[in-house]
């Protein structure tokens, strides 16, 4: 054997030992799917994202803007997210499979994490529009979020317990909550139906810059509506101008991963979010409604057995 040979073998066994402690320590992805950045999704898996990837060992951690809860099943389902938001209705339609809510097949993958906060069905009007009920809208026009998102499949359900469709509308826009305010705001829209956590930032932005109008939606249309839908409030003073509390209605969030996550990956999701909740309530206050007491109040899939793990431990499971 040359000399130049031996040095080489010499410098390719060197290579492998020690690249060895890297192979065994590789970094595990994991990517939280929210919603448009004006709305509550974002912040709250922003800061569970910087959480994990400052407290979780070898994980590199990241947060993306989608179009909420429908798009995030869907990616969850794909294994192209380990943790989403999305809207009870959403994710009972994807475990069913339902077409019409843009599930093509039932989504087998899906595995809850924890129950988060009540979204609140929040229809937010120009007050130039002279929108002042539901049924004021007839004839208006009217964005609902985007196409088949949660919010959207919200939409199409409220206005159906109101006995209206989409066609007695004078138009219908099909926008993220930021945009339908831009269009409010340069007089393009009347109204727009947000579905988040009150103090919405697309509509405190829309209520600061012009005299707004909160409808309501009246307790009858929340009887039609049946569970998961409940009734809820938006307190006065949430946004500019709102002098009194306004009745409407709500859904819960889940937090929802998939069955490939593996067990200690989604114990540790689970722990870290309910050890350090005030630093979810820091990035909005809609997540003081996230507890322990609620974590599997309405659950509509199976738990994941990492989050399972998580609520024995705290005695939340018996």
């Amino acid at each position: 054997m040359s000399k130049m040979t031996a040095t080489l073998r010499s410098l390719l066994a060197g290579a492998v030992i020690a690249s060895a402690p890297a192979a065994s320590h590789a970094q595990e992805f994991i990517n939280v799917l929210t919603g448009g950045t004006s709305g509550v999704y974002y912040p709250v898996g922003s800061a569970l994202a910087t959480l994990y990837g400052a407290k979780m060992d070898n994980v590199q951690a990241q947060v993306q803007s989608t179009k909420a809860s429908v798009e995030n099943l869907n990616l969850l389902q794909q294994g192209k997210g380990e943790l989403a938001l999305a809207l009870g209705d959403s994710v009972k339609f994807a475990w069913e499979g339902n077409a019409d809510a843009g599930f093509k097949a039932p989504l087998s993958k899906l595995r809850g994490i924890a129950a988060a906060y009540p979204n609140y069905i929040q229809i937010a009007a120009t007050a130039e529009s002279g929108i002042k009920t539901l049924a004021d809208l007839k004839g208006k026009s009217l964005s609902v979020g985007a196409p088949k998102s949660g919010t959207e499949l919200n939409a199409r359900a409220i206005l159906e317990a109101a006995g209206m469709s989409y066609e007695d509308m004078g138009k219908v826009e099909y926008l993220p909550f930021a945009e339908s305010v831009e269009l409010q705001k340069n007089r393009q829209l009347d109204a727009s139906l947000q579905s988040a956590g009150v103090g919405v930032a697309s509509i405190k932005d829309l209520a600061t810059s012009m005299a707004t109008t909160i409808v309501s939606v009246p307790a009858e249309v929340v009887d039609v509506l049946g569970a998961p839908f409940v009734a809820g409030i938006i307190p006065a003073g949430t946004y500019e101008g709102q002098a009194e509390d306004v009745p409407t209605v709500a859904v819960m969030n889940f937090f929802v991963t998939h069955e490939d996550v593996s067990d200690e990956t989604a114990y540790q999701m689970t722990k870290l979010m309910f050890e350090n909740l005030p630093t979810l309530v820091a990035a909005h206050k809609s997540a003081e409604q996230i507890t322990l007491d609620t974590a599997l109040n309405g659950m509509p899939i199976p738990l994941h057995s990492g989050a399972e793990r998580y609520y024995r431990e705290v005695g939340v499971i018996k």
